[in-house]
Formats: structure tokens, sequence, C-alpha cells
């Protein structure tokens, strides 16, 4: 049976539909990027799958024994959240959470599960260290420690690399991706960043008010819209990519003074992103315009048959 199973999905707030029609099956070890522009339902979707909204119509089920309590999350942050007073050590272990049900306690084996995830991602020497003082790559990875705390299964990521500069960025991509390769687990990420999601998925999910395409992310790219966002993404891979070429030669004190360039990189960031929707937004209201125009021509042909 596959891990996720979504018919007929209707997504919306207050009996408004914001996504309809949606239909999708995933299967253990898939990597799945969900994409499409603002306001499209992306986030609206991943929570109706952690059971925080429940759909407007259509059945969601999950299979192979998953329960909603063995979901990892790893959210986007608030400038509120970032600036939490606790250890990281305790940031961690708060990801065993769900698994304690009625048990107020946190038991030796939730605390041994923290230590190995820390482990895992490379953070052991920072367990006392207070979380609000770190970088935002160490933020990330503490975050996706405590996510791994909740599952073994499943992880589902909301812009996991939002405001980290190219080669903290590159870091993450690739942990996540070992992760998924190497230990079997299954991610839904939401991500802005179509050049990434095309190198690291095995599906796209693109959706807008209505699905636009589902499945591999190499028949992806045969679409018409694969072909605008992969095309209008060209220009910023290649600039990330000399970015993080420039930066690789920098050493393991990077990630720690990347707080300091954040504001300039999020503002940069943010005006390219700004150019890249609007070229993509262009590009997508030509092609609609272009497809109905046909459609119009094609009617009045057969009119005048």
């Amino acid at each position: 049976m596959s891990l996720i199973t979504c018919k007929d999905l209707v997504l919306g707030y207050e009996g408004h539909p914001i996504v309809t029609g949606l239909n999708f099956t995933l299967e253990n070890g898939d990597y799945l990027c969900i994409v499409g522009e603002n306001g499209s339902g992306k986030s609206t979707l991943m929570k109706t799958l952690l059971g925080l909204k429940e759909p407007m119509s259509g059945e969601l089920t999950f299979g192979d024994g998953l329960r909603k309590n063995e979901v990892g999350y790893l959210p986007q942050q608030s400038g509120v959240q970032k600036d939490f007073p606790a250890s990281v050590f305790e940031v961690v272990l708060s990801g065993c959470l769900n698994k304690r049900g009625l048990h107020p306690f946190y038991g030796a084996m939730d605390k041994e599960r923290a230590r190995r995830n820390m482990e895992r991602l490379g953070i052991t020497h920072l367990a006392n260290r207070c979380y609000r003082e770190l970088s935002g790559g160490q933020q990330q990875r503490v975050l996706l420690a405590r996510a791994l705390c909740a599952t073994t299964k499943l992880l589902l990521l909301d812009e996991p690399v939002s405001g980290l500069d190219p080669k903290v960025t590159i870091d993450m991509y690739e942990l996540i991706r070992a992760l998924n390769r190497d230990e079997g687990i299954t991610v839904i990420m939401i991500s802005h960043d179509i050049s990434a999601a095309l190198t690291y998925s095995t599906h796209i999910l693109h959706i807008s008010h209505e699905p636009r395409f589902f499945g591999r992310t190499e028949s992806y790219l045969k679409t018409e819209y694969g072909r605008i966002f992969s095309g209008a993404a060209g220009s910023t891979a290649a600039k990330c990519a000399s970015e993080g070429a420039d930066n690789s030669d920098s050493d393991s004190n990077s990630d720690s003074n990347s707080d300091s360039n954040n504001d300039s990189n999020n503002d940069s960031n943010n005006d390219s992103n700004n150019r890249d929707n609007a070229q993509l937004h262009t590009a997508i209201s030509e092609s609609e315009a272009d497809t109905a125009e046909e459609n119009s021509e094609n009617h009045k042909k057969e009119g005048d048959n």
C-alpha cells in the first residue's frame, strides 16, 4: 500500500476552495517537491498532511502503518521562534513529544534518540548552546534533528533553506538527500527553488488553483510548465552555483558568521526572487493566453464548418 494517497482532494478556508481535484500517491523512499506560485495552496496542503486542517472534500489516507504522530515537520521560522530561549538539546528533545502520548516526562529512550540525531547531523558540540545564539544554518540543523526525533518514515519540510547563504543552502540540501537516499526516509518539501527541486527530487507536484502536474521529475521537464519554470530558474541556479563556488574555500566558521550577513543576503535574495516570480508569472500568463486564443480560433473554425 502507498505511504500517502490523495484522491480528489479539495482544500480551502471558510468554504472557499483554494485547490481542487488534487490527486497523487507517494511511496516509501520518494522525494516529492511541491512547487507553484505564492497563494497556490502549498502551505494549505502541508497543514492538511500534518492533520492541522481538514480537507473540504476528497480522501487523504496514510498507509504502511504510518500514523499522524510519526511525521517529522520542519516549519518556516518566525522571528519569535528564532529567538527561542532554550538549549539545543532541549529543542531537539521536544521532537519526541508526540510519541509521549499521555506521559508528561521524557524517558531515557527519548534522550538517547535526541543525542543520536544530534550526532547524526553533526551538532553534538552545540548541545548546551542557547538556540537563539546559533547561526541560521545551525538552527536549521537543530530543527531537522528535532523532526527526526518524531519519525523514521516521513519528513515534511517547508522552505528548509529560506534565508540561508548559498554554501549552507547546498549543505542542507545534501543532508536532506542523504536522509532520503541512504536511510530511506520519504521527503515532502515545499520549495520556491526550482533548480534545487529539479536536482534533488524524484517527483514534482506543481499546483495552482488546480493541479498542473504530478509525476517523475524527468517527466515534469517535458511539460509546458516544467519548461517555463526550469527556464526561468536557470539564471538563478547559475548565480547560486557561482556564489557557492566562491564560498567553498571558507572554513568551518563560515556557518557561525552567516548571521551578520543574513539581512543583506535576504534583501538580495528577495530582489532576485521577485524578479524570477515576475518572469514566471509573465511566462505563464502568456502561455495561457496563447492557449485560450488557439482554443477560440478552433471553436470559430468549427462554427464555420
